[in-house]
């Protein structure tokens, strides 16, 4: 079985390339401007730069190596970027979801059997609104869809298109509506920068180390990059074509919590420091995706706590800094 992951320079891709490739699939991974350390991915998997705005390309790559499952994670993935580059956001997110799709129905004028399963990453971003207006629970995928920035709106043009492909083309499309994750490599959110900046503090000043924090009574439902790994790969096997699923942690932490944790494996005390300018006016309300389907077709479970995905995190960060100050 051959595997393409597009997408596999982020912190998803490039860990799902790893895994698979330590079970002997043959994984081709695609990057372009990469948010890990390359460095960190064997050379045994093969990487190849690929930008998907430009359609030539990716069809280039599924022609030569007809993959048996396509992850199509290849996305311009911050909210916030969004509102700076909408036009970029829309180009790489729908046109080069578009790409995937339409290479696959040029290969079946010729090899009308090539039938590949096609995962598409889209986010839980896409309910936007509704998750304001939502009195309590958890969201389920028939609820409405108002995303509030492009990025968002970018992500339902990917959910609505791998839909479409399915009903008028018969691509075996999976749309995964993906919630908070974290992990290894990643970057920009509140359990990497904390366990960053407390290892920076173990070292730099480890005799009084201090956290700079915003609000930690907040909660977030987060979950480890490996079980939304497994939730991936269990849906290429399990999943129906045509359908949605949220992956979702079903577990939420408050940040305090997460602090906690990170000073119960360094057995260390931090000072906490409120600084200003990481306190919102508003805090976002508590996502949570109703995961009852997953779990029921195709046997998923989240397996992984947070406490072992600090100590992985925390790990991480330590390695680093070790080999920066070499």
């Amino acid at each position: 079985m051959a595997v393409l992951i597009t997408g596999a320079g982020g912190m998803v891709g490039s860990h799902m390339a790893e895994i698979m490739a330590r079970e002997g699939i043959e994984v081709i991974g695609t990057y372009y401007k990469p948010t890990v350390d390359m460095c960190e991915i064997p050379n045994d998997i093969e990487m190849i730069e690929c930008d998907v705005r430009y359609p030539k390309n990716i069809e280039k790559i599924i022609k030569h190596y007809m993959p048996d499952q396509i992850y199509h994670l290849a996305a311009q993935s911050y909210p916030t970027v969004s509102w700076d580059k909408p036009y970029e956001t829309m180009d790489i997110n729908i046109g080069g979801t578009i790409a995937v799709f339409e290479t696959i129905k040029e290969i079946r004028k010729d090899c009308p059997h090539y039938n590949p399963v096609v995962i598409v990453a889209c986010s839980s971003a896409e309910y936007g609104q509704t998750l304001e207006e939502m009195d309590n629970g958890k969201v389920k995928e028939s609820a409405q869809l108002k995303p509030l920035h492009p990025y968002g709106v970018s992500k339902v043009g990917q959910d609505l298109l791998a839909y479409q492909y399915f009903a008028n083309d018969g691509i075996r499309t999976i749309r995964a509506r993906i919630f908070n994750t974290t992990g290894t490599r990643k970057r920009n959110d509140v359990t990497s920068d904390f366990t960053k900046r407390a290892i920076e503090q173990l070292y730099v000043n480890c005799e009084n180390p201090v956290l700079s924090v915003g609000n930690i009574n907040t909660e977030r439902a987060i979950m480890d990059v490996k079980d939304l790994i497994a939730a991936l790969r269990a849906l290429a096997e399990k999943g129906k074509a045509g359908e949605v699923y949220n992956i979702s942690s079903e577990k939420v932490y408050k940040i305090s919590d997460i602090i906690h944790m990170i000073e119960n494996e360094l057995k260390i005390q931090f000072q906490l420091h409120v600084d200003k300018k990481l306190l919102r006016p508003t805090d976002e309300r508590i996502i949570v995706g109703d995961v009852e389907k997953l779990k029921r077709e195709t046997g998923w479970e989240q397996k992984v706590g947070l406490e072992q995905t600090v100590k992985e995190m925390l790990e991480y960060w330590k390695n680093k800094y070790k080999k920066q100050g070499a």
